[in-house]
């Protein structure tokens, strides 16, 4: 009796130090968030220049950090959820990762979609004044971040660029009409919308596909991995190289075409270089196992992971920071269009540390979701996701369109698991009762009895309820943040009415 009676009492221990170490937590974390934004503030307050328009400036500012802060917490979880899910990674090391690559795509990369996001949305029209202007970017940064956060609460990976760009359509619309939408670039907005996770899912599966025809389905496996591996490699630094060299440092380095493409080939052979001694240490001991040879794509999902992480930095930052871009502007030449937005370092800072810090504070959960909850990841399978949605917002930053990273990955997470169910399915009829039958011709070893292989079913590798639950985010996210900004800007010109009077 008196073991039992210690027995309960250590359990009550151990539960109040978990409630207690849940509850610090939830009490740090905003508060660290918290302390952010007042440093935000702070800080605004000393590089906004003085005028009658400075406080709307300092305003946007801190706004911005808010909603950098809930961009870092969701929608950088489509980076490290692949490698974190594919075991690659622990949480805390694809955090550190994840921030410092995200920190420095901004700063170094950031400035090519802002124009898209501060002014290609809407055109705001010549009468509109620019307070009436700042409003509705004040309202469209501040229902995106509330939408955002109120997405993370719930696990929702919505789409930041939909939540951003929904908003910035409904304050505009609100404050002058649907005429001062700039249908044509969100008609450009909308279609990377639908061929961002086509696209994702299409390379991944590919990818996937190479993988297993050159490698998983040789006889000698390792062999094949010497080989293919250091050019998978090799072909990754040759994409990074190539986006670096031709947009990613285009603030401070502009080379020729042939310059690019010189030092993207060379990157390329000193990434096979040396991924091939590498890969020949590696393998050196393993066996002929499938298990064996995923160890391999470890570091290459690793280096995806952190140019996925750089990418997203250069893409979405806008997202934060161009609305904030454009109220800089209009507060300090009194203008709704001014003939081009500046780009302060000191914005992009802002994007920068918010979104690595929301990370950090916020980011894990939907790690974990995006990693684990949608399909079975490995190493492979997880380099194939990461690479390919590297591959796809590259692109879509080079052309300056805002895509959604969320989009890419999720279609990519999708694209990888549905050719595993595929491939898994061959030969699988069902019968018209409802059984199923095995196609004798591709039945292996494990089907040496008839009765066995009619007991098989069709496997399910893609969880379909988390398909229907994201597309349903995706969907309500447009309407949801706009009809929100449109709100939050009737409340501000109210506001700013009842104090000018």
């Amino acid at each position: 009796m008196a073991k039992t009676t210690l027995d309960k009492d250590l359990k009550k221990v151990t539960r109040l130090q978990t409630a207690t170490g849940e509850l610090s937590r939830s009490v740090a974390l905003p508060g660290l968030a918290v302390l952010f934004l007042v440093a935000v503030t702070l800080f605004a307050t000393q590089v906004v220049a003085e005028g009658p328009l400075a406080v709307y400036a300092i305003a946007g500012a801190l706004v911005a950090g808010y909603l950098a802060l809930n961009i870092g917490a969701n929608d950088v979880a489509n980076n490290m959820g692949p490698a974190v899910g594919g075991k690659a990674l622990p949480m805390a090391w694809a955090l550190v990762i994840a921030a410092v690559c995200e920190a420095a795509g901004a700063i170094l990369a950031g400035g090519e979609v802002v124009s898209t996001v501060s002014k290609g949305i809407i055109t705001p029209p010549p009468d509109m004044g620019a307070v009436d202007f700042i409003l509705v970017m004040t309202a469209a940064l501040f229902a995106a971040a509330v939408w955002i956060n109120l997405a993370t609460v719930v696990g929702a990976p919505v789409s930041t660029t939909h939540s951003i760009v929904g908003a910035v359509l409904g304050a505009g619309a609100a404050a002058a009409g649907f005429g001062v939408v700039a249908w044509p670039t969100l008609g450009a907005i909308a279609l990377s919308w639908v061929i961002s996770p086509v696209m994702g899912g299409v390379v991944a599966a590919a990818l996937l596909a190479l993988i297993k025809a050159a490698i998983l389905f040789r006889e000698d496996r390792i062999a094949a991995a010497r080989f293919w591996v250091p050019l998978l490699i090799g072909l990754m630094c040759g994409v990074f190289t190539l986006y670096m060299a031709s947009k990613g440092l285009s603030r401070v380095w502009s080379p020729s075409a042939g310059v690019v493409w010189t030092l993207a080939l060379g990157l390329f052979a000193a990434g096979w270089a040396l991924a091939r001694p590498w890969v020949l240490r590696r393998s050196a001991l393993m066996e002929n196992r499938r298990k064996e040879v995923s160890r391999l794509f470890v570091l290459p999902l690793i280096l995806a992971a952190g140019l996925l992480s750089f990418a997203h930095g250069a893409n979405d930052v806008a997202n934060a920071v161009g609305p904030l871009a454009a109220i800089v502007s209009a507060a300090q030449t009194g203008s709704s269009a001014p003939g081009s937005v500046v780009l302060p370092l000191w914005v992009l800072a802002i994007g920068a540390v918010g979104i690595s810090l929301g990370l950090a504070l916020f980011g894990p959960r939907l790690i974990r979701t995006v990693g684990e909850k949608i399909t079975k990841m490995d190493a492979m399978r997880a380099y194939c996701v990461a690479q390919a949605a590297a591959i796809t917002v590259l692109v879509a930053s080079t052309l300056g369109l805002p895509v959604s990273s969320t989009h890419i990955a999720i279609g990519g997470i999708f694209g990888v698991g549905l050719l595993r169910e595929v491939l898994t399915n061959r030969g699988i009829r069902r019968r018209p009762n409802g059984g199923v039958m095995i196609d004798p011709a591709l039945m292996t070893e494990g089907w040496d009895d008839p009765g066995q292989a009619e007991k098989r079913e069709k496997r399910r590798l893609v969880r379909r309820r988390h398909a229907w639950g994201i597309a349903a985010a995706w969907v309500i996210t447009v309407p949801a943040a706009g009809l929100l900004a449109a709100a939050l800007h009737l409340a501000l010109s109210l506001l700013t009415s009842g104090l000018n009077t």
